[in-house]
């Protein structure tokens, strides 16, 4: 449903969060290494974060990425809608258009009852999902990012 770009991004949001604060700025290299993710492809995803002023990012040899906002101000939806778009939120499953719910004029698929049910739930989970609820949940329970 999501990206492996919305994924790997979510998923580095939560690492940086998870870090100590006096941290400061991790390098590129750091989040790639510990997440197993390819270098090049996650960091134009975290300067996507940074242009959407989620991440700060200063580079250099002494540069790297930081939470820009407090993790307890930063939701899923956030992520999602700069790195993947709106599309989940407003286009059909089954045509690559816009769902009727959004767009009254088009007409509704053979799914779209029990996807708009699913879509509201999901848009409600984005929404009230926090970085610092989802970093407090793999402390607990020892899950891996």
């Amino acid at each position: 449903m999501l990206s492996n770009s919305c994924r790997y991004g979510i998923r580095a949001i939560i690492y940086l969060a998870s870090l100590p604060q006096t941290k400061g700025k991790t390098g590129i290299k750091q989040i790639a290494k510990d997440l197993e993710l390819p270098t090049p492809f996650l960091a134009k995803i975290l300067q996507q974060l940074a242009k959407q002023k989620i991440l700060n990012s200063t580079k250099g040899p002494h540069g790297g990425f930081s939470l820009l906002k407090d993790s307890k101000n930063i939701t899923l939806l956030d992520i999602v809608k700069t790195i993947d778009g709106e599309e989940i939120f407003t286009n059909c499953i089954i045509h690559n258009e816009t769902c009727s719910s959004v767009d009254r004029s088009k007409k509704s698929c053979p799914v779209h009852d029990d996807f708009s049910r699913v879509r509201t739930d999901l848009i409600k989970l984005f929404r009230n999902k926090t970085i610092y609820d989802l970093v407090r949940t793999a402390k607990s329970e020892e899950i891996f990012i």
